[in-house]
């Protein structure tokens, strides 16, 4: 079966900060649960700029910790789209409901083992004393 690779799932996670943020507005969010979509945007874009793969900017956290995060949220959102719904109505619910089934997709088909390319060392070079190649 095909998965998803880092660098693939790399420009997932910056298509989810840009769907989180628009969110609100596209499908007229209630208050609370846009504010909530507008941090979840936030700390989605976070913790894509520190993970170590391909579009990650500050690269420390490991890609396997990145995942553990991913299924750890899409369970939790869970809950949190029933307790939402109970407090702001079905479209709160049935949003979160999609975006937790949407993450969990992400994280069952996502290699979270690729290790990042284009970061690779030099090799190392002598050269004589005047700066040339030997």
């Amino acid at each position: 079966m095909n998965q998803i690779s880092s660098k693939i799932h790399g420009i997932l996670d910056y298509i989810v900060v840009i769907f989180l943020w628009a969110s609100p507005t596209l499908f007229e969010l209630p208050e609370k649960t846009a504010a909530f979509t507008y941090i979840l945007g936030a700390v989605h874009l976070v913790l894509t700029i520190f993970t170590n793969f391909e579009y990650g900017i500050i690269r420390f956290i490991p890609l396997k910790i990145h995942g553990a995060i991913e299924l750890i949220v899409s369970l939790a959102l869970v809950g949190f789209a029933f307790f939402m719904g109970s407090r702001e109505g079905d479209i709160a619910r049935n949003f979160y409901l999609g975006f937790s089934m949407s993450v969990f997709i992400v994280w069952i088909f996502s290699d979270y083992t690729n290790k990042p390319k284009g970061k690779q060392e030099i090799p190392y070079m002598e050269s004589n004393t005047d700066g040339g190649m030997i």
